[in-house]
């Protein structure tokens, strides 16, 4: 099958109460590529990065299987950067700054070698850039699994709402779920989000796991517990890359198999907690993540 990534490839800084950095790989699509590669040999990236990014990161990239052909290099102009400050209830953030940069005027370019695309990942990223990778497409892949957040329902709604509605599977979070559907629980989100274009629907639900939502079936999925957690950036997307990594490797779309999905999903975004960045995720021991799908597994009555 042939994955394709779409989103941002970026820096981040990041305090939690455990530490701070100042400068860091990050971006969507980083963590899902790099999740992705434990489930799926290979992926094909579209994003945009400037002259400051370093070669050696690329190399990270391509170590993890990401075809980095469709990755744009603008040198006179510098990459995405987000810096994010965590309270002690790590559910809160601030956000300190954000540098569109390259991303401010980015023009999604397919190349003709991901036109044939299966599985499309549009990792958390503007709508409007969503939906123009969507229309470049020769032709409409088998699956479309998309990440956003409540910045882009606050600021793009319009946009975002025809993303949707070419979606197959939407991923967000509980407090997302309830307010794009403007509901008031989660079961009734649901529906109301199926409505809107996606068959199956994840809610993540954070430290308490997450939800899967398709064909009038439930699945709930815990969270493994992690004693401690450093910092929850990107475990998100982390979760997003272990899913349509999945998928793809195997090619089936059942409601059993997307239910291994979401284990192997929640099982990734355990580790990208447990250390800043994507540094808790590369070279990863296959023995590691084993142990830890099977231990949800186990709590889900999964074989």
């Amino acid at each position: 099958m042939s994955l394709l990534i779409v989103g941002t490839v970026a820096f981040d800084g990041i305090e939690t109460p455990f530490g701070k950095v100042d400068k860091i790989l990050g971006g969507s699509a980083t963590y899902i590529g790099i999740s992705a590669s434990y489930f799926n040999k290979k992926s094909n990236l579209i994003s945009v990065v400037g002259g400051d990014f370093l070669e050696s990161d690329i190399n990270l990239l391509q170590k993890h299987g990401i075809d980095c052909t469709g990755l744009e290099i603008i040198p006179e102009e510098k990459t995405f950067f987000w810096s994010g400050k965590y309270h002690e209830n790590m559910n809160l953030r601030d956000t300190l700054e954000t540098h569109l940069n390259v991303l401010e005027k980015f023009d999604p370019k397919v190349p003709e070698k991901y036109q044939n695309c299966k599985y499309l990942m549009l990792a958390n990223l503007m709508p409007s850039i969503q939906l123009e990778t969507i229309k470049k497409l020769h032709t409409t892949p088998k699956l479309i699994v998309t990440d956003t957040m409540n910045y882009w329902m606050d600021n793009c709604l319009e946009d975002l709402k025809q993303v949707i509605a070419y979606t197959n599977v939407l991923i967000i979070n509980d407090e997302e779920a309830l307010q794009l559907s403007q509901k008031t629980n989660l079961t009734d989100a649901a529906v109301k989000i199926q409505s809107m274009g996606p068959s199956s629907l994840i809610i993540k639900k954070g430290e308490d796991g997450a939800l899967l939502f398709s064909n009038e079936k439930v699945f709930e999925c815990p969270s493994f517990y992690v004693s401690k957690c450093m910092d929850p950036t990107g475990a998100g997307d982390t979760f997003a890359g272990a899913f349509i990594g999945h998928l793809n490797n195997t090619d089936d779309l059942s409601f059993e198999n997307m239910k291994i999905g979401v284990v192997k999903a929640c099982a990734m975004a355990s580790f990208c907690v447990e250390s800043f960045g994507v540094n808790n995720i590369i070279n990863k021991k296959s023995a590691e993540i084993k142990d830890r799908i099977k231990a949800l597994q186990q709590k889900t009555l999964l074989n």
